[in-house]
C-alpha cells in the first residue's frame, strides 16, 4: 500500500485484527474465557487458526461498512497505472506473409467450394 501510515493501519485492522477479533466474540460467547485462552496458547498457531475462524464475519462486517460508505470497509487500494508500450507495426516481410497466407487462404475455400460442388 502507499506510504501513508494512517491507511497501512487501517488496511491491517480491517484485513487482519478485525478477523481475529470476530473469532474472539464468537468463541466468547460459545465456550466462554476457557475457550478464547485455549486459542491464544496454541502460539502463533492459535492466531492463524482465530484469523481463518473470524474471517467470513469479518468479510459481512466490512461488506455493510461499505454499504454505509464505499470504502470504508473495504479500503481503496492505491495503485500505480502506466502505459502500456503499444506493439510495433509488422515490418514489409511480416506484411508480405500475411497478404501470401491470406491469398492461400482464398484460394482454398474456392477450391473446397469447387470440391463440394462436384460431389
Amino acid at each position: 500500500m502507499g506510504s501513508d501510515p494512517l491507511d497501512s493501519l487501517r488496511l491491517t485492522l480491517m484485513q487482519d485484527v478485525l478477523p481475529v477479533g470476530m473469532a474472539v466474540v464468537e468463541r466468547a460467547k460459545r465456550g466462554g474465557a476457557r475457550d478464547v485462552a485455549d486459542a491464544f496458547s496454541k502460539g502463533p498457531d492459535g492466531l492463524s487458526a482465530l484469523r481463518e475462524e473470524g474471517a467470513d464475519a469479518a468479510r459481512q462486517v466490512r461488506e455493510r461498512l461499505d454499504q454505509i460508505q464505499p470504502g470504508l470497509g473495504n479500503p481503496v487500494m492505491k495503485v500505480q497505472v502506466s502505459d502500456v508500450p503499444v506493439e510495433p507495426a509488422l515490418d514489409a516481410g511480416e506484411e508480405e506473409l500475411q497478404l501470401v497466407l491470406a491469398r492461400i487462404s482464398e484460394r482454398l475455400t474456392l477450391l473446397e467450394q469447387r470440391l463440394t460442388q462436384g460431389s
